[in-house]
């Protein structure tokens, strides 16, 4: 006869029968009384712990706006449209008078102040005349303009993160400013080489960022955006028309240069946007309003694969964090069960055991 305590290995709470059924022998009695006892104080079944449910953290969408002097009216537009559909950038690049408009953007003004201040902008409050010096218009007041409208704030105390890009003179190197004198950072990014005097600041020099950077799309990545709009207004040389002014020879010159460079960089963006503004003029203020239009026209134009590239960027994120949070729960699900059959291991405790247990 196989002992009665070799049997008990092989049973289970479950399997015991009801107390009143009849026993075979008093020693069974006995036995089976123990053995209730002790799943009487078995701890109860949990329920099961439901799985968890991560949430991703929202695509942070960053809008690059390129140079293109008067051209660049056409941004408030596109900005207009895209909060109007419920894409807010949260971070702003720009170069020359893609600067401008992102400086103000990105001081916390939305689209309808912007163009409330554009239309009522004269010229003679950005534009200060020097015959004398590296450039016929100074930039100063171009400044003095952009520190009033944005609240006399520093750069990295702009309600939204900002950089301006400009090219530094001594060696042709890009400059991102992300920090510092908000009007002097956008002055810098403006000035058209030959029109504006270059802009000292500390030991170098500074001009127009389109010469390397027409459209900053990488300085909007190094800001943290996770998708990048780009606004390109800049005319492109197509061999048949001719610039017919000073500054238009030289943003043409500019823009060739920067041309290959600036091709490479939209490349990196998620989306171009491209406002019909090739005939306006880079002195040409009194089209403001046309180039606001055409940037809403464009910007609507864009708005579908916008939406869709957002949605499915958004989903693979929500699907990565799910994984992640389900890998999480399952570690702690097993950290937790390790915990618990440790405490009810010996073989006093064999019956009572949960079944999870047993294959330890």
């Amino acid at each position: 006869m196989v002992p009665l305590r070799l049997r008990f290995a092989h049973l289970s709470c479950a399997s015991l029968p009801p107390a009143d059924a009849p026993m075979r022998a008093p020693y069974a009695t006995a036995a089976l009384a123990v053995l209730l006892a002790a799943c009487a104080s078995a701890p109860g079944v949990k329920p099961p712990v439901p799985a968890p449910v991560a949430t991703a953290a929202p695509v942070k969408v960053g809008i690059a706006l390129g140079g293109g002097a008067a051209k660049g009216f056409a941004h408030i537009g596109v900005i207009k449209m895209l909060e109007a559909n419920g894409i807010k950038p949260v971070v702003v690049s720009g170069t020359s008078a893609g600067s401008v408009v992102g400086a103000l953007y990105a001081s916390g003004m939305d689209a309808y102040a912007m163009q409330e201040k554009a239309f009522a902008l004269d010229e003679s409050r950005i534009r200060d005349v020097s015959l004398f010096s590296g450039g016929v218009v100074k930039g100063q007041k171009l400044q003095d303009y952009v520190n009033e409208l944005v609240g006399g704030r520093t750069i990295e105390k702009m309600k939204k993160p900002f950089a301006a890009v400009a090219t530094k003179l001594e060696d042709g190197e890009r400059t991102v400013f992300v920090r510092g004198n908000t009007g002097q950072a956008v002055r810098a990014s403006s000035s058209i080489p030959g029109v504006f005097e270059a802009v000292a600041i500390g030991k170098a020099h500074y001009v127009d960022g389109g010469v390397v950077s027409p459209v900053p799309v990488d300085a909007a990545r190094e800001l943290g955006a996770d998708f990048v709009i780009a606004v390109d207004i800049g005319s492109k040389a197509n061999g048949i028309e001719s610039p017919t002014s000073l500054l238009g020879n030289i943003n043409q010159s500019i823009r060739i240069m920067g041309n290959k460079l600036g091709a490479l960089e939209l490349q990196r963006a998620d989306i171009v946007i491209r406002p019909r503004v090739n005939d306006i003029g880079p002195a040409d203020f009194e089209q403001k309003n046309r180039a606001i239009l055409e940037g809403e026209r464009a910007a609507q134009a864009a708005l579908p694969q916008i939406k869709a590239k957002l949605a499915q960027l958004q989903a693979a994120r929500q699907a990565r964090a799910q994984q992640a949070a389900d890998a999480e729960a399952a570690r702690q699900r097993e950290a937790e069960r390790k915990a618990r059959c440790a405490q009810q291991a010996g073989w006093t405790k064999t019956l009572t055991r949960d079944a999870d247990c047993r294959v330890d």
